[in-house]
């Protein structure tokens, strides 16, 4: 068995008695570090003979496998039925995990799609980053939300649509701006039959899935109809959405003589990142490409880069296409086939180049790969640049000891003394660590006549450094413990004289004074408040280090203003149907968790309020009857 330098024969010994015990049979193994962190899940056909390859000796294994197995202080499995059935698990604990020796989407964050509400008898058209069975149709996944709403916008020229409650809409007996720039068909108002609107947003789906051409021809036909029952106001309106929908099309391009459906995908590997291009062909027409980034453990190889971007990017994409075409093989082409076989319902084949139009197709992406790669990565060193001038020119300027490379702001929202929260935003070299942000429910209310503001700001920088102190509360290994162990380099409260000697205070309860030092700013001014000066420092509006600074204080309010609305929408629903005979805790719950949020039970029939459990139809027409 291979041994690490950093590994201890303890360490050894419990893994070698692991290897002894494991299974011939497929399933998904995880491997975790000394801190009990996953740092790899992979799936194998034999699990025996997968796992044990990892430790055999290291000539046979490449600069990414030595990392890994030197980090490896423990390893698990989950034994499965079936190759499918591991594959679908392993991209779970994928997306659970986000281990770092896994090849993983960069940010891992939800991906935009265009939403069609086909459960509304009036649909709407919007864009959403979630994906619900709820009866609506779904396009994506898009790499960007303004590409995404320049095309909603684009094809709301040819396809009126509404973004509103139509029924709603009609107690208002007007119409809205947006029917009077021809932006919208104008339901509400009766200018067109719910059988008309429906029948349009068909439509919209053929565009959105590549076949113009029958879209176009019917286009033509109303206009011309409409010109021969001489209604030339509705035959111009044709006539206007034919040239908005002549202007997409002239973006799209022919790209195939074949009439197939077909997703291209090529990758620039480089080893300070990796990038992926898909060019979407529908129809033979490529109406759209898509470009992501990934995140690299340790210099994969592309076979591997490309196996794991095809299980991430088609287990969330709405759409799956006959063919897909790839730069390379897979060893795991067969299996992956399967599985989007059974996605898609039908065939899906996963194919190799096998002509000139194949190769050309894929040089196209390869180069719009690269170049994509080449900017992501000038912008990240341009970026990098400046944050660290931005982090040396505050520590000049606040006369720090040494870089404030880890710097931690707070800030306080309120409303009249309800809902009060607090926010802790963490930033790391100058860039923002959002899985380090932290938000806090204030409890207490301080003590007599002293503002909420402070008493606030007291309670969640004790709870704060309280966490960091404890060293029972929670066994050491645990993440969690260990990211409150770590300490700020740099306090920055949000707030004045006022705040930054409650933060001193506190600092001064935990001993903390001397090793962290604090500042707060005001907002009026973006004036510097420092503890021992009484004059505030104000640097020039250019300066790097008031941008950094000014950046952590906005972060910190954003954060703290996004956990208030939330915590006073669910109070301010909660006291609505609390407010209605029949609607208890429980019976809420269960009406939330069905339909989403107050404005999901008033869509909602009495039929559908009366299937939730716990509820009955008398229940259910009172709560129509006073929503």
């Amino acid at each position: 068995m291979w041994r690490g330098n950093t590994r201890n024969s303890e360490m050894d010994e419990r893994i070698k008695d692991k290897l002894s015990l494991l299974p011939s049979q497929p399933g998904v193994y995880i491997m975790r570090n000394e801190a009990g962190e996953v740092i790899y899940v992979g799936k194998a056909v034999n699990l025996r003979n997968r796992v044990r390859s990892y430790f055999q000796p290291r000539a046979q294994h490449s600069e990414k496998t030595l990392h890994l197995v030197a980090d490896v202080a423990d390893v698990e499995w989950i034994v499965t039925r079936s190759e499918l059935e591991a594959l679908v698990l392993e991209n779970t604990l994928i997306k659970r995990y986000k281990p770092r020796y896994n090849v993983r989407l960069k940010d891992d964050k939800q991906y935009p799609y265009i939403k069609i509400h086909w459960q509304e008898p009036f649909p709407r058209v919007t864009m959403t980053r979630k994906v619900l069975k709820d009866g609506a149709k779904y396009y994506g996944p898009f790499t960007s939300a303004w590409a995404v709403r320049e095309a909603l916008e684009a094809l709301r020229k040819v396809f009126p649509y509404v973004t509103c409650n139509v029924e709603r809409e009609k107690k208002k007996g007007r119409a809205c701006l947006y029917y009077h720039i021809g932006l919208c068909a104008g339901p509400c108002v009766g200018a067109i039959s719910q059988e008309e609107y429906r029948e349009m947003l068909k439509g919209l789906e053929k565009f959105l899935e590549g076949d113009t051409e029958e879209v176009m021809e019917d286009l033509w036909k109303r206009m011309l109809k409409a010109a021969d029952n001489l209604q030339f106001e509705i035959a111009a309106r044709y006539r206007d959405q034919i040239r908005a929908a002549e202007q997409i099309v002239e973006r799209q391009r022919v790209v195939s003589t074949v009439d197939v459906d077909e997703d291209v995908i090529a990758i620039a590997n480089d080893r300070n990142g990796a990038c992926v291009q898909v060019f979407v062909i529908r129809r033979g027409k490529l109406i759209g490409r898509e470009t992501f980034f990934l995140e690299k453990g340790n210099d994969p190889d592309t076979e591997e880069i490309l196996s794991s971007f095809l299980k991430q990017f088609y287990d969330a994409a709405t759409y799956i296409p006959s063919r897909v075409l790839l730069p390379r093989d897979l060893d795991e082409r067969r299996i992956i086939q399967e599985w989007l076989r059974q996605k898609r319902g039908e065939i899906v084949q996963l194919r190799l180049p096998s002509g000139m139009e194949d190769q050309e197709l894929l040089q196209m992406a390869l180069d719009n790969a690269r170049e994509a790669l080449r900017v992501m990565l000038a912008q990240w060193k341009s970026d990098k640049n400046r944050q660290a001038e931005a982090v040396s020119a505050l520590q000049e300027a606040l006369g720090l000891q040494r870089p404030p490379v880890r710097i931690e702001g707070y800030d306080i929202s309120t409303l009249q003394g309800t809902n009060t929260v607090g926010s802790m935003v963490v930033f790391v070299q100058g860039t923002p660590s959002k899985s380090e942000y932290r938000r806090f429910k204030i409890r207490q209310t301080g003590r007599v006549g002293e503002p909420n503001d402070y008493a606030a700001m007291r309670e969640m920088l004790r709870r704060r450094f309280r966490r960091a102190m404890e060293q029972t509360r929670v066994a050491p290994g645990d993440r969690e413990f260990e990211k409150w162990r770590v300490m700020p380099d740099l306090l920055v409260v949000d707030g004045g004289r006022g705040q930054l000697n409650v933060a001193l205070e506190v600092l001064d309860e935990f001993g903390l004074r001397s090793d962290i030092p604090a500042i707060g700013l005001a907002k009026r001014e973006e004036e510097i408040i420092l503890p021992d000066k009484p004059d505030p420092i104000k640097l020039p509006p250019t300066s790097p280090a008031l941008r950094l600074v000014v950046h952590i204080r906005d972060e910190a309010h954003r954060f703290a203003v996004s956990y208030h609305r939330k915590l006073r929408g669910k109070s301010s629903v909660a006291s609505v149907l609390d407010s209605i005979p029949g609607i208890g805790p429980r019976r809420r719950r269960a009406l939330l968790r069905r339909f989403g949020s107050l404005e999901g039970i008033r869509r909602a029939s009495v039929d559908e309020l009366a299937a939730v459990p716990g509820m009955n139809r008398k229940v259910a027409e009172t709560l129509k009857e006073m929503l």
